[in-house]
């Protein structure tokens, strides 16, 4: 891997495991300087002897963290270039039976942690006056229906829209916004969940497997390179062809889960 990202000083949240841990590893990999936020305080103290990164145990849904994130990198390395708010959770549950505290609980980690990261990371890129850029993950559950997923995917389709809002506001200064949607893809949450997800999923993907973290990694490292410089506003589906034709599985597990709760 070339060192395309020397220098740049990149915050992601959310990256003790899966796909923002990846990303984070792939860009000091690439040179890059970075601050990797997780909530599980071991994981963030982990990052730095297995990648190379400031490790920051911290809960993306309080917004005085977030911002606190920001000082950090700018403490540590002197700005910050790059912000990836990658940091979510998924609770599933009926539709029906959805409980406000469950609900408020995505609400501020998917969408307040990621609107109040790319807040405080804009405000700081502004003053350095050389521009930057800010990458929300989104879902293709912001395209597509999936049952018990409600919540989730009204956060989701609101980092991509939030993407594409935020152009008119920053793009002047020399931030582009984007989003990725993942589909399914292979990580330790989603095997938790669902021991043979990779099968599963796999079986009704057009490319016959589901993405690897690699697979989003590789996207995210594209948007937040110089090589991207003029795509703004979007979201990038990263999905095997799945929202093409959209079979859904089995979620026995969320059913099955219900039964022993």
């Amino acid at each position: 891997m070339t060192h395309e990202f020397a220098g740049q000083v990149v915050i992601v949240t959310g990256a003790g495991e899966g796909i923002g841990y990846q990303i984070a590893a792939d860009l000091v990999r690439a040179g890059a300087n970075v601050l990797l936020n997780e909530v599980d305080t071991i994981k963030a103290q982990q990052a730095p002897d297995a990648i190379g990164c400031v490790g920051v145990g911290a809960d993306v849904g309080d917004v005085a963290v977030v911002r606190g994130l920001v000082e950090q990198a700018v403490n540590a390395f002197g700005r910050v270039d790059i912000a990836v708010a990658n940091a979510g959770i998924t609770l599933w549950n009926n539709f029906l039976d959805y409980q406000p505290d469950d609900f408020q609980c995505v609400l501020n980690i998917n969408l307040g942690g990621s609107f109040f990261l790319a807040q405080a990371a804009a405000r700081q890129m502004r003053a350095q006056g050389v521009g930057g850029r800010i990458l929300f993950m989104s879902s293709v559950t912001a395209v597509q229906a999936i049952e018990y997923l409600s919540a989730y995917a009204m956060t989701k389709a609101a980092l991509s829209m939030l993407a594409r809002q935020l152009v008119t506001e920053l793009g002047p200064y020399g931030i582009t916004t984007n989003a990725i949607a993942p589909g399914a893809t292979v990580t330790p949450r989603n095997v938790q969940d669902d021991a043979n997800y990779e099968a599963v999923w796999g079986n009704i993907t057009p490319t016959r497997r589901p993405a690897s973290v690699a697979d989003i990694a590789n996207a995210a490292l594209f948007l937040l390179s110089p090589r991207a410089a003029q795509i703004n506003g979007q979201t990038l589906i990263v999905d095997g062809g799945w929202t093409a034709t959209s079979p859904v599985p089995s979620l026995e597990f969320v059913t099955r889960k219900e039964t022993e709760s």
